[in-house]
């Protein structure tokens, strides 16, 4: 039954009456129908390590959120219904009913059921013949600013050190404010060594190899964020080094010289520039154009600027709207040894249900991709120089123990990153340990837990038994099961993204990119968890999938993007379903995906994307 989840009543379509129907929306809302106002561009978070970036990114949001530009179109009355004879609305609702139309009034569903009911002046538009809606997309894990500076200069398709080097030495050429100042740093993002045709970690002397290159402060991230490649001109720059860095590493050759990639904590031993105005706009508006064009309409960032909250209350509210929904989680830096959440005020659903920050970001340990994630027992695939690498914790066991009860008593959501299976039982027990001796409502807090990468056995049924939200990366299956055996070993690969045993053990799955480690996609999110296939129609295990028991169903897959995303961010009130009083977020496809065969998902088309009942990419039927 699709039901209103506001206070002053409810509406169920399959039982209908015209005065209780417009009494109802009278209680919901009659009287705001105004131009949309959107603000193009909000850096709302990214992985940030420096200090004077992230004074910065908040300075650049005063200055661009005052740039305001109108909608043409705003949110009237109207209807959308399916082409004639089909029923293609999916309103992701209790009972996942599949309904023929749905009503638009003043930025909130008026209206979900059947074409007949409809009032013959309401304006009704047609679907194409196939097309269907679903609910607003949300991206339950982002870093908004820095997928922007990815898509300036993107290393993904270096295959090898060779063709990356390659990739930037052309960047440089082409863009002359790089070719005529040979100060200003280059910085990209998205290497990925496991892919090359020789999987060995870069060194600063690769880039150097590169006339054009060679003098230049240069700063690569690698593709999961965990690591930093750089050149010889910033390796000097930023020396003398430290023997050793806590949460993080340092490589170096035989004879103890850094050779210029820098894991996780280790990273902030590299300076990273300051960002000016301009460049923080062109990241933001090449991030929101290509998850508008996607489908998203929220998306979760996973690690937000600090002053942000003050700007975004002082001046954001009064002098527009973000282009998508922001629900973020602020950055706890170990570094600090510094507890701010009694402190630090709480933003709930702000400007115009656009912004909340209300989560506290702890990334625990590293990324297996670079052998950083921190493991109960050796990986699989160490050297004989290094026989006994577990990884390595970025936050303490100790100083995890610590915080969250203190951010679980001041009303902070925990937002933790963990991707080994050491990792992963600290946090679960440190959760556990907070919510039962603060004797706190695990529905009230929502504990969640980012990427739950690698699991032991007999910690995953204990996911949803707490009620800690899974936020999981589907795609990452599509590359990361191609290293996942040689580096972990079989056994331990069982428990890689577990998704199927994880819903088993009641745990709500929350599905997101991690963007910008993955692209924006979110059909090859859907593929990825019906499938466990490569893009290809291939795994390791054969053309049934890397360990098919852990495969979703496609309704899973859909709640996952929708519904289970507005709880894990206390909005399923107002977002993540097609009902009756809720705000008007949804996507037009151009095709069914919960009917058309696995590979043709991949092929599907946004027709628009629509925010409080407005077309903010494509168009309305």
């Amino acid at each position: 039954m699709s039901k209103s989840r506001d206070d002053s009543g409810s509406f169920d379509p399959r039982i209908y009456d015209r005065s209780s129907h417009t009494r109802y929306i009278s209680r919901v809302e009659l009287i705001r129908v105004v131009l949309t106002t959107i603000v193009l561009g909000l850096a709302s978070g990214c992985f940030i390590y420096s200090q004077s970036r992230t004074i910065f990114s908040s300075a650049w949001l005063q200055h661009f959120a005052g740039r305001v530009w109108h909608a043409e179109n705003s949110a009237a009355k109207y209807a959308i219904c399916s082409s004639f004879g089909q029923t293609m609305v999916y309103t992701v609702n209790a009972n996942d009913s599949v309904v023929e139309c749905v009503t638009i009034e003043n930025e909130r569903i008026s209206f979900v059921g059947p074409r007949d009911l409809l009032t013959s002046s309401i304006d009704i538009k047609t679907l194409p013949p196939n097309a269907v809606i679903i609910p607003g997309i949300s991206d339950s894990h982002t870093h908004l600013l820095y997928y922007g500076s990815s898509r300036l200069i993107s290393l993904e398709d270096g295959g090898s050190v060779q063709e990356t080097v390659s990739i930037v030495r052309k960047y440089i050429l082409a863009n002359p404010e790089f070719a005529n100042n040979k100060s200003k740093t280059v910085e990209g993002w998205g290497w990925n060594h496991m892919g090359w045709s020789l999987p060995q970690l870069p060194t600063a002397a690769d880039l150097d190899s590169d006339p054009i290159i060679r003098g230049r402060p240069v700063i690569l991230r690698s593709k999961d964020g965990h690591a930093s490649w750089v050149s010889g001109a910033t390796l000097v720059a930023n020396g003398p080094y430290p023997e050793s860095y806590p949460g993080g590493a340092i490589h170096r050759d035989y004879n103890g010289n850094p050779t210029g990639v820098f894991l996780d904590n280790a990273q902030e031993l590299i300076q990273d520039p300051v960002w000016s105005y301009e460049d923080m706009s062109k990241r933001f508006v090449v991030t929101a154009q290509d998850l508008v064009k996607n489908g998203i309409t929220s998306a979760h960032d996973a690690l937000l600027v600090p002053l942000f909250a003050d700007f975004s209350r002082g001046r954001l509210a009064s002098e527009g709207k973000l282009p998508i929904r922001v629900r973020a989680a602020r950055y706890f830096d170990p570094e600090d040894h510094v507890y701010w959440g009694n402190k630090t005020e709480i933003l709930y659903n702000h400007a115009h249900d656009r912004l909340s920050i209300r989560g506290v970001k702890f990334v625990a340990d590293g990324a297996m991709r670079s052998g950083g994630c921190a493991m109960k027992e050796p990986y699989s695939d160490n050297t004989p120089e290094d026989p006994y690498d577990r990884g390595f914790m970025r936050v303490s066991e100790e100083m995890i123990n610590s915080m969250v009860p203190l951010f679980l008593r001041d009303g902070w959501q925990l937002v933790m990153h963990a991707i080994g299976d050491r990792a992963n039982k600290i946090v679960v027990d440190a959760i556990e340990r907070g919510l039962k001796e603060g004797n706190y409502d695990a529905i009230a807090a929502r504990p969640r837990m980012e990427h739950l990468q690698i699991m032991s056995k007999d910690d995953i049924p204990r996911v949803g038994q707490l009620g800690i939200i899974a936020s999981i990366q589907p795609s990452h299956v599509i590359s990361d099961m191609w290293f996942a055996e040689p580096r972990i070993g079989y056994e331990r690969a069982k428990g890689l993204y577990a998704f199927r045993d994880l819903l088993d053990g009641g745990a709500r799955l929350a599905l997101g990119t991690d963007l910008p480690v993955d692209s924006p996609s979110p059909f090859k999110t859907f593929y990825a968890a019906i499938t466990r296939l490569g893009l290809d129609g291939t795994s390791p295990h054969g053309a049934g999938g890397f360990f098919p028991e852990q495969r979703i169903s496609r309704s899973e897959v859909l709640r996952g993007m929708t519904i289970e995303p507005a709880y894990a961010s206390f909005t399923e009130d107002i977002l993540g379903s097609l009902e009756v009083g809720k705000r008007a977020d949804f996507v037009i496809l151009d095709q069914d995906i919960m009917r058309v065969s696995a590979a043709q998902v991949l092929e599907t088309q946004i027709l628009a994307t629509v925010i409080d009942g407005v077309a903010v990419y494509g168009a309305l039927p």
